[in-house]
């Protein structure tokens, strides 16, 4: 079993924050990823929207489509309108042979507003977790149909937050839904890591590396701040440089025969954390963890 290591470009261009890495281009995203050793990119805003494209942009760079986020309104829809949501992207990431579409649930999330703290965001009982995993259920097994696995994204100021909050998911829906596994956003919710990652291993199809800084979020809970404003604080940073114990993470994918990506994701303000040397310290942690662990990485 291997692993391929990859890189969200918001670190360079952040889709929430515009204003926030304005002085970047996606063209200087993947160069310098590239010139890192990133293989893979998650696929931002600011690329190209045409498959035909997106592709020429990609192989222009030598890097490859290593999935990308997928704004969900399951909750609200029924089956037939989310399809019609995501078909388009759907068939661009089957056509670009993407391992998987990351969905997380954004009909009302509070993570894009600044104003809303992140402790005000929308809550299920968990009796509404599971009705929402049974109805995620039947779009995973039509995305899986169509050849493309979804990877449920867990995410701060979303419904799918907590540690329980996946625990649920994960309880009331069937295999052809996957996780979408993040580091940061579980311990940032308040998850113990290593116990979600051991209890749902088998169905883990994507990782994001992204480390924390406890006194910012500790700041953010304890202060009613938003979620943006946690990131502008610099509550994420890359693998090695907060508090989680990635050694600890790989050890526990190699155990389970991971076989897929591991992603940094990890935005920050590029005037405190420079892109290309925050993203070389990730990826230089994450190629001496799974040396450690003897995971292999390949291209």
């Amino acid at each position: 079993m291997s692993v391929k290591i990859g890189i969200s470009p918001i670190a360079w261009q952040n889709d929430d924050l515009p204003d926030l890495t304005a002085a970047y281009t996606m063209e200087q995203a993947l160069k310098e990823a590239r010139e890192i050793g990133f293989t893979g990119v998650e696929r931002g805003q600011r690329m190209p929207a045409d498959t035909e494209g997106l592709r020429a942009y990609l192989d222009a760079n030598n890097i490859a489509l290593c999935g990308g986020w997928c704004s969900g309104s399951t909750l609200v829809n029924d089956l037939d309108a989310e399809i019609g949501v995501v078909r388009e992207q759907v068939e661009q990431f089957v056509a670009l042979n993407s391992p998987c579409i990351v969905y997380a649930e954004c009909s009302n999330t509070v993570q894009g507003q600044i104003g809303t703290p992140v402790n005000d965001r929308p809550k299920l009982s968990q009796d509404e977790v599971l009705a929402y995993a049974g109805k995620l259920t039947e779009l995973a097994k039509w995305m899986a149909d169509q050849g493309m696995p979804m990877a449920y994204h867990h995410h701060m100021g979303t419904v799918i937050e907590s540690e329980d909050e996946v625990n649920w998911l994960m309880e009331g829906s069937g295999p052809e839904l996957k996780l979408c596994f993040d580091t940061g956003h579980l311990l940032f919710g308040g998850g113990d890591v290593m116990a979600t990652l051991n209890r749902w291993g088998d169905r883990v199809h994507h990782v994001h590396f992204k480390d924390i800084r406890p006194e910012i979020v500790q700041d953010t809970r304890e202060n009613n701040r938003s979620f943006l404003d946690a990131v502008i604080a610099g509550a994420f940073t890359v693998p090695g440089d907060g508090c989680i114990d990635f050694q600890a993470v790989a050890n526990a994918l190699k155990a389970m025969d991971y076989n897929g990506w591991i992603v940094v994701e990890a935005e920050q303000d590029p005037a405190k954390a420079p892109p290309c040397e925050y993203s070389k310290m990730g990826f230089d942690h994450i190629v001496k963890v799974c040396g450690n662990a003897g995971l292999e990485i390949t291209a």
